[in-house]
């Protein structure tokens, strides 16, 4: 932002996606431990959550409903409250760069005071925190048309600050800005080979939280996805 097994019965299915597969369910699950026992000082060594395979992501693009998008009349990112208490002293932007940094070394106040980040985006490294902005996967205002409009406000925090899915990743700060409030429709990221695991992440967002798409989104998510 600019400065962000099987599929019946659909309960079953549902709690299936968060974790895609068995492995991807251990490293998740690893993952939230690490995340856990990081948040405060020392050295992170967890992954932002793996995102569902190509395969699922499909039948999961088949289940997001194709609606044309609504107004931002009434948005403000001040409806989706962030960054929140993540607990030790961590709020929600230190607790990512942690995860998806490299030596990440913080101070008491659990800011980063040593690590190197490298963007998924472009592969570029940075070694200053301010250089490094925390994306939202599905953009505040995007998910505002998308259907955001009509939750309740605690709703619209935990997309802002979830750390269980993809939701949230470290990336170049000009990158994330030119990416704005753009679906994959208008904005992909200049790393091509990372276009197949965005489209997984963005769909596993939005069919997490029955988010909607246009009819060029899921095109353009289905096209990606034919790449993979």
């Amino acid at each position: 932002m600019p400065h962000g097994q099987r599929i019946a019965p659909r309960r079953l299915y549902a709690r299936r996606c968060r974790r895609p597969a068995p492995l991807a369910a251990s490293a998740t699950a690893l993952s939230g431990l690490l995340i856990a026992f990081t948040l405060g000082s020392g050295t992170a060594q967890a992954a932002p959550p793996a995102p569902p395979s190509a395969q699922e992501a499909t039948t999961m693009l088949g289940d997001i409903t194709e609606k044309a998008e609504g107004s931002l009349d009434g948005y403000s990112r001040t409806k989706f409250p962030h960054w929140i208490d993540q607990g030790n002293g961590c709020n929600t932007r230190e607790a990512v760069l942690k995860r998806d940094g490299e030596g990440v070394v913080t101070g008491s106040d659990c800011y980063p005071t040593k690590g190197t980040w490298k963007s998924p985006y472009d592969d570029e490294s940075w070694t200053k925190p301010s250089d490094v902005d925390i994306d939202h996967m599905v953009p505040l205002a995007e998910a505002w048309r998308s259907g955001a409009s009509g939750w309740t406000q605690d709703k619209r925090q935990k997309l802002a600050n979830d750390l269980d899915i993809a939701q949230l990743l470290a990336v170049t700060d000009n990158v994330n800005q030119a990416k704005g409030d753009k679906d994959p429709a208008k904005w992909l990221p200049p790393k091509k080979s990372f276009h197949c695991e965005y489209v997984r992440m963005w769909i596993w967002v939005k069919h997490e939280y029955k988010l909607t798409a246009d009819a060029p989104e899921k095109e353009a998510l289905k096209k990606t996805l034919g790449t993979c």
